[in-house]
């Protein structure tokens, strides 16, 4: 990747500048925030690049708008079909609204109902379909083919990577001295178009694309040297689930950028629940990805480094599982069995101790009926809320101290 004999990639410099000129008044130039405690983690300065903050809650209305706008009359009275699991769906229909081109999008059928209600309130017709995007995509192009109407590729045509690497532009120019950009990727058009602008003026910065574990098709996609569709994904970052580089997005990353990391749910969750409670910035998890990967390894990226935010779409739901499972991984939720004594008040005293080590009683239940259990004792199944590993590990010290067998810690 990035090597001196690497191909030419299909959208340069030049292709990104003229895509911003087109954006002019169409996309909000988004923040940079700076944040102490990425800053102090990775030992310099950290910045946030908030697409979160863009039109539609991310960036896909760069890419989408600069498709459009370049589309012939005939093509626009045709109308378009795209496909999305809903950041680019809604790009492509607050674009075509704003040009007055009927847009169909194709969703999967789990996409989130928020994304899908603001696809709609667009204007779109939405048609749910498939369990994953490749399941829309392929929904999409056969809707073109009937119809006529002229598909949208979420990342695979030189105008959607030429739009979305006008956030590069923008990083440039609000972070003189970057060193490092980090950028969460699915199919490879953010990242990609990033590299293009990056590479273009300012040869010397890394750009690192970050994929989710579950859904990372590029990693053996590099080492074939060729697109690898995966056979199965499962992630919490809808957003980056792509099961296959593009044809074109392929040439255009290992030709600019300098390597791909991956992370995991758990990582994922914390980075998100860090930037609710440290940046005060709402994300989804694909957003949250440049930002987990600095968490995981904040030595290995050369400051200052910029993590784009991608995108704050989340279903509140959704938002409330991966906070918990934040939480947990974070080591602020505590599960734990401890044994007592049947008797009147035990419970009551147990769930004292625990107060005054300063935990908090999320959630208990009694167990009286295993056949491990002595006559006259009962399990008692604590969730507690703590203030990390550290203080977890003085609440049980606290409890056996005290007297009480207490599992699911280590010894």
């Amino acid at each position: 990747m990035n090597s001196p004999g690497a191909t030419v990639p299909p959208v340069g410099i030049d292709g990104v500048r003229a895509a911003r000129e087109l954006l002019r008044g169409v996309v909000t130039e988004t923040p940079v925030a700076s944040s102490r405690a990425l800053s102090d983690l990775a030992g310099g300065p950290v910045w946030l690049k908030c697409e979160n903050l863009q039109r539609t809650g991310s960036f896909k209305i760069r890419g989408a708008y600069t498709r459009l706008a370049r589309l012939s009359p005939e093509q626009r009275a045709r109308g378009v079909v795209a496909a999305s699991a809903g950041n680019h769906a809604q790009g492509v229909a607050l674009a075509a609204a704003m040009l007055g081109i009927h847009a169909t999008v194709y969703m999967p059928e789990g996409a989130a109902l928020p994304k899908v209600g603001a696809t709609r309130g667009y204007g779109a017709t939405v048609e749910l379909h498939g369990s994953t995007i490749d399941d829309s995509i392929a929904a999409a192009i056969a809707f073109a083919e009937r119809t006529g109407a002229e598909f949208v590729h979420p990342f695979d045509h030189p105008d959607i990577v030429a739009g979305q690497g006008t956030v590069g532009l923008e990083i440039l120019e609000q972070v003189p001295d970057v060193a490092t950009v980090l950028v969460g990727t699915g199919g490879g058009g953010l990242l990609g178009g990033i590299a293009a602008a990056v590479r273009g003026e300012r040869p010397d910065v890394r750009v690192v694309g970050v994929q989710a574990s579950g859904a990372a098709a590029w990693p053996p996609s590099i080492a074939a040297a060729s697109p690898v569709a995966l056979e199965t994904m499962r992630t919490i970052a809808d957003g980056i689930a792509v099961g296959r580089p593009g044809e074109l997005t392929f040439a255009q990353v290992t030709a600019l950028v300098d390597e791909i990391v991956t992370v995991d749910d758990n990582a994922l969750s914390r980075a998100l629940l860090v930037l609710l409670e440290r940046a005060k910035l709402l994300v989804e998890p694909a957003g949250a990805a440049a930002v987990a990967a600095l968490m995981e390894e904040p030595d290995r990226f050369a400051t200052p480094v910029v993590a784009v935010l991608s995108g704050g779409n989340i279903d509140p739901l959704v938002l409330w599982h991966v906070l918990q499972h934040g939480m947990a991984a974070a080591g602020r939720y505590l599960t734990l069995r401890v044994r007592l004594s049947d008797r009147p008040g035990a419970l009551a005293e147990l769930l004292a101790l625990v107060g005054r080590a300063g935990a908090n009683v999320v959630d208990v239940a009694h167990s009286r009926f295993s056949g491990a259990l002595p006559l006259g004792d009962v399990d008692i199944d604590l969730v507690l809320e703590t203030r990390g590993p550290g203080h977890s590990g003085e609440v049980v010290t606290a409890l056996r101290s005290a007297g009480h067998l207490v599992e699911g810690w280590p010894d």
